[in-house]
């Protein structure tokens, strides 16, 4: 089984422009990022894909490997599925451009859903942790996602999911942690398949997979992302280099 690691990088950020390319202790955040996936020694090969000349020539420079998008994409999905529909690949894991701390562990459970998933019946695998505090739980920027007795996704969304209408039933909320294992097909087909009206509503990718059949297991984990969304986390990162 051939996995590789893909890292979408766009560099006009809504929320923080050019923050990929900001110094974090004497290295950018996406050669950070880079090399952080490169040193889990998960992976057969690791690649940056960008719409960016700057962030293209910043990992190039340093010895890394990285591709230029052709078209505008919408997604990171759709970034990453241009890149590798001409490579030979069993396996893509989506690595977040803005997440320089990566931890191996979380990574290494998404990679074991595939080597144990003998009779394909995983489309892509996720990870989500517990959220116990009332105003994560109602924060909109984190998305929440719901699964049936076998770990496979059921919904995502926004809001809170689900309504507590009836308390102390033993509710979990659990947060999704955007980072993707992809069968190469299903990311192909999602590539060719246009957005339904639940992507649209929700701004989330992950329910073009829903929309369509795909079938996505989660993962619980320990291990909450550390992303760079603001200048505020940019400092609270330089304290950690």
């Amino acid at each position: 089984m051939k996995i590789i690691a893909v890292i979408p990088a766009r560099y006009a950020s809504t929320r923080f422009p050019a923050k990929l390319m900001q110094d974090l202790g004497g290295k950018t955040v996406i050669l950070r990022t880079y090399e952080a996936a490169l040193e889990t020694k998960l992976f057969d090969d690791v690649f940056v894909v960008t719409d960016s000349d700057l962030i293209y020539n910043e990992i190039l420079s340093n010895g890394g490997k990285a591709i230029m998008s052709i078209k505008e994409h919408e997604s990171g999905s759709d970034r990453i599925a241009e890149a590798v529909e001409n490579m030979d690949v069993d396996v893509v894991i989506n690595v977040q451009g803005d997440e320089p701390f990566i931890n191996k562990k979380p990574l290494e459970q998404v990679i074991e859903i595939f080597r144990n998933d003998t009779d394909k019946k995983v489309d892509l695998a996720s990870l989500m942790f517990e959220i116990k505090d009332k105003s994560e739980i109602e924060n909109p920027n984190n998305v929440k996602v719901i699964v049936d007795q076998q770990g496979f996704a059921l919904y995502f969304s926004r809001s809170v999911i689900p309504y507590p209408r009836e308390e102390n039933v033993g509710v979990r909320y659990m947060k999704h942690i955007g980072i993707y294992a992809f069968r190469k097909e299903a990311l192909m087909d999602f590539y060719r398949l246009p957005m339904l009206a639940l992507e649209a509503s929700e701004k989330l990718e992950q329910l073009r997979y829903l929309e369509y059949g795909k079938r996505i297991r989660m993962v619980e984990t320990e291990h909450g992302s550390i992303g760079i969304d603001t200048l505020e986390d940019l400092e609270k990162a330089r304290k950690l280099v």
